[in-house]
């Protein structure tokens, strides 16, 4: 395995709000829930975050709050993707200049660009800021797949360092392990999948399930860096429910309703994300049950 402090559980961090304005209160309390539930890294403002309908200034506060309050204890991967070059880039020195220690960049979303183009816009990162990047592929919100080939070009550039795979394809993992090489740190995106992904040789998981559920997702993340697969089965067993149960409704409004009953936030979200729907809550629930947390 690669020898990485980019590996482990590593929370995608919802953005509490309350009131229509960001709840800063509410999210340094929720990081040093993370830190003490065992965690092994943070990213503040990926989807998850509501990167999306955040401002720039809230982006950059957020980025900024979560690196002073984790203060060394945890690596920090910034969200910086967009689908303007550009902006990604000024993210990412941004990211550098508070103390990340890596940034998060999704693949490019509607422009829908070539796989030349997502190469020439990673590398354009890559040559702008001196900071690890991992890729984030998620086919499903942005249109495009970028391809273990390109994949493997840009593993050769010394910024680019990993993937944040959120396809739930289990048979590209091996390919791109061996094509991109021993130091390519591969990080889940997919909760449910997350067993079998560190079975073929990944090394951790960017988890929504652990805002609610820091310490069985870190002890289920440490069963399978030890290769203790019984262990690691018993906590996928108790976690998948709650896993598929967070996306039963646009994320991340199951996540805010799960947490919201924890009291560790409100339920807000910012449109177009509404609020979790009722007819889901019910399963919700159970699944909070089942995974030990009511």
């Amino acid at each position: 395995m690669v020898q990485s402090h980019f590996k482990g559980v590593i929370p995608a961090l919802v953005t509490p709000f309350r009131d229509g304005e960001v709840d800063e209160k509410a999210f340094v309390a929720l990081v040093e829930r993370q830190i003490v539930g065992g965690v092994h890294g943070l990213v503040p403002v990926g989807t998850t975050g509501e990167t999306s309908t955040l401002s720039h200034e809230e982006h950059r506060r957020v980025v900024e709050l979560c690196v002073k309050t984790t203060a060394g204890r945890v690596p920090v991967i910034a969200g910086a993707g967009s689908n303007s070059t550009d902006e990604a880039i000024e993210l990412a020195r941004h990211a550098k200049t508070v103390g990340a220690d890596a940034c998060l960049v999704v693949t490019p979303y509607y422009n829908r660009p070539s796989q030349e183009g997502m190469y020439q816009h990673y590398k354009a990162i890559n040559d702008a800021v001196e900071l690890p990047i991992f890729v984030y592929n998620v086919p499903g919100r942005t249109g495009v797949d970028i391809s273990n080939e390109t994949l493997e070009r840009l593993a050769k550039l010394p910024n680019i360092v990993g993937i944040k795979d959120a396809t739930g394809d289990l048979t590209r993992i091996s390919f791109q392990r061996l094509m991109c090489g021993p130091e390519w740190v591969m990080l889940s995106g997919d909760d449910p999948t997350a067993l079998g992904y560190m079975a073929h040789g990944g090394h951790g998981v960017i988890s929504v399930t652990a805002n609610v559920a820091p310490d069985a997702c870190s002890a289920f993340m440490n069963a399978c860096m030890q290769g203790e697969w019984e262990k690691g089965l018993y906590w996928q067993d108790r976690l998948v429910r709650l896993h598929k149960a967070l996306f039963l409704d646009s994320s991340p409004a199951p996540t805010k309703f799960a947490m919201a009953q924890l009291g560790l936030c409100t339920e807000d979200v910012r449109l177009p994300i509404t609020a979790c729907a009722e007819g889901v809550r019910p399963a919700i629930l159970e699944a909070m049950r089942e995974a030990g947390l009511r």
